[in-house]
């Protein structure tokens, strides 16, 4: 008796749990991550710093976290198509960045196709306008997931851990600009 009422117990815990877990992805399976910063320098060279997948080395989070990670740069660097391919964390990162869209000195989009640890197609955008401070750069990260996926960001706090590497890339953006790297 006390071992079934133990087994429905831990049933019903089971069961609780994933569905406040459901519950939670469903407000992850559209991610939007807005994040900004300021920086001081000329609109181009902050524009251009972003632009031209070569200079990313030089703010990128992912490569801070990883100095392993190997990179390629495909296509003409700075136009259309160009592609900044990764393969990090001993093969366990692997994916691609592509230029999508160019406005000069105001607006780059970028599109993500992310083969590894997972499968996702991110967007990033950058804004960039000049105020009395320097030169702000808007970043606006979009991500569509599905429930299954999201569960699991949900899981393991995926969102926060996202908000923190975009900030970090935006600071590394900063500090690259701002000390000539």
């Amino acid at each position: 008796m006390k071992l079934k009422m133990i087994l429905s117990i831990i049933g019903v815990a089971i069961v609780a749990f994933i569905g406040f877990g459901l519950y939670n992805a469903n407000g992850l399976k559209s991610i939007q991550i807005k994040k900004s910063v300021v920086v001081k320098g000329k609109q181009e060279e902050v524009f251009d710093m972003v632009r031209y997948l070569r200079n990313f080395p030089k703010w990128s989070p992912f490569l801070a976290q990883d100095s392993s990670q190997k990179y390629e740069i495909k296509g003409t660097d700075g136009t259309i198509g160009a592609q900044y391919h990764w393969n990090g964390n001993k093969g366990n990162d692997l994916g691609y960045q592509e230029l999508i869209k160019v406005d000069a000195n105001n607006y780059v989009l970028f599109k993500c196709a992310i083969q590894k640890p997972f499968v996702a197609e991110p967007t990033f955008e950058y804004t960039f306008k000049s105020t009395p401070s320097g030169i702000e750069v808007v970043q606006d990260f979009k991500l569509q997931s599905n429930l299954s996926s999201a569960f699991f960001m949900w899981l393991f706090g995926a969102k926060s851990a996202m908000e923190q590497t975009n900030q970090q890339g935006l600071d590394l953006l900063k500090k690259a600009v701002e000390q000539g790297l």
